[in-house]
């Protein structure tokens, strides 16, 4: 039984001495709580609207100052048309639209039914129905603490309208949001596995002694699979039109050529995950946890930014699936061409740079 107790306690020993096995028990539960706990939600707040008051009169300034101060929604701007509505909600910041009719308040007193429009950014089709929910509840508390003042019950009546998505298809979150998913993890993972199981088999050696420069080794391994998962890539759009009926309203040459940019980013990332991977399950493991987590929670793709904690809004800033999420909607759903998602592209070109070169410095430190 000493013996045995002994054994034990040795194991004990050895899991405390090993920083990456504490890290999986105790580090990889703890955040994966926290970030599942402050993540999913389906509040909402802090969402940007404008307004276009018709009639600007005491009903529509007290009404407007409650839906505002309710702490869900911020005032982007106010509207002197709605002419050119789908561009606001092109532009990515505006999420509703709040239209009061002419007259609001005096056919509310005279008539006692006045009308509202609420046209919401329907591209992610359940936070826009968050959105006209939470703002239809603001309007009907409103008018059920007037009528305790008034004789005759008065009504507002709202008319909802859905923009690039009328009919609230989940489908057109869910492809976008995948297709970063999938062409994410296979892309870094085929790369970042590649260089590892070279390394197991003692073949890394001969390239890094090679007479080929750190640059052409890693650009020699992204090539194929960049045409590989660009195959893929094609297979998804494919799919997500023939067979869910998601729409290509805008470029489709501009929507390949964002997919060949992520592409390369993530196989570019992949790279650098391997440099730093000694095998295979190590090189599996950073992928799954890095870019797995990060691309469901942190990229918009589930939750919206918006109604994440503050410091977990400026990590998604450093989450690239965020970006491409934005532009694959932006051409796909919205119909926007590059004048709306350049920043977007400049990003992922900028972190696509970055990772390139972390890789071949990281491979010029083997060499010296």
């Amino acid at each position: 039984m000493k013996k045995f107790l002994g054994f034990v306690k040795k194991e004990f020993y050895h899991i405390m001495r090993d920083p990456r096995t504490l890290l999986v028990l105790f580090g990889i539960p703890v955040a994966q709580l926290l970030i599942f706990g402050y993540v999913v939600t389906n509040d909402i707040k802090d969402i940007k609207i404008a307004i276009f008051d018709q009639s600007k009169d005491d009903v529509t300034l007290n009404l407007s100052n409650k839906i505002i101060s309710s702490g869900y929604f911020i005032l982007n701007e106010n509207l002197n048309s709605i002419n050119n509505i789908e561009d606001i909600f092109r532009e990515g910041d505006v999420k509703e639209v709040i239209v009061f009719e002419p007259g609001f308040g005096q056919k509310l007193i005279k008539n006692g039914v006045a009308h509202i429009q609420l046209i919401a950014d329907a591209s992610d089709a359940n936070t826009a129905n968050l959105i006209v929910n939470y703002t239809n509840a603001i309007i009907q508390d409103y008018i059920r603490k007037e009528n305790r003042q008034q004789k005759i019950p008065l009504q507002i009546e709202p008319e909802v309208r859905m923009i690039f998505n009328e009919g609230l298809k989940s489908v057109y979150m869910f492809v976008p949001g995948t297709m970063a998913l999938i062409l994410m993890l296979v892309s870094a993972m085929m790369t970042s596995i590649s260089i590892a199981r070279e390394k197991e088999m003692g073949t890394m050696e001969v390239l890094l002694v090679s007479p080929l420069r750190p640059a052409q080794i890693v650009i020699g391994k992204v090539i194929p699979y960049v045409v590989l998962a660009f195959i893929n890539a094609i297979t998804i759009i494919l799919i997500g039109y023939f067979v869910f009926g998601m729409p290509v309203k805008g470029s489709l040459w501009l929507l390949l050529a964002e997919n060949l940019l992520f592409i390369s980013l993530a196989l570019s990332l992949g790279i650098l995950i391997s440099t730093l991977a000694n095998s295979q399950q190590v090189a599996m493991f950073i992928s799954m946890f890095a870019l797995m987590l990060p691309t469901l929670l942190l990229s918009g793709f589930i939750i919206p930014i918006e109604n994440m904690p503050l410091i977990l809004q400026w990590i998604t800033y450093i989450i690239p699936p965020k970006y491409f999420i934005i532009i694959i909607k932006n051409i796909m759903i919205k119909g926007t061409g590059f004048e709306f998602v350049w920043k977007e592209t400049l990003v992922l070109v900028g972190m696509m740079l970055m990772f390139i070169a972390l890789s071949v410095r990281k491979f010029k430190i083997r060499l010296e």
